[in-house]
C-alpha cells in the first residue's frame, strides 16, 4: 500500500518518534508503514487521518 505518511509528517515537522507517540504505536511501526513494509490496521489508518485532518484516501492508496 502506498502512503504519504512521511511527507505529511515532514510537513508537520514531526519525527517518527513524535508521530508514533501521537498514534500510540512504536517508532518502528511508523518506519515500517512509511517504507511500505507494513500496512496499518483500519483503526490506525483512521487515527492518522484524524491527526492530519485528511480523508484516509489522501494518505493511503491501494497499489492495485
Amino acid at each position: 500500500m502506498k502512503n504519504r505518511l512521511k511527507v505529511l509528517r515532514a510537513e508537520q515537522d514531526l519525527t517518527q518518534a513524535q508521530l508514533a507517540d501521537l498514534l500510540d504505536v512504536s517508532r518502528q511501526t511508523v518506519n515500517a508503514i512509511e517504507t511500505g513494509k507494513f500496512d496499518p490496521s483500519l483503526p490506525l489508518a483512521f487515527k492518522a487521518a484524524r491527526l492530519f485532518k485528511l480523508p484516509i484516501e489522501n494518505i493511503f492508496e491501494d497499489e492495485q
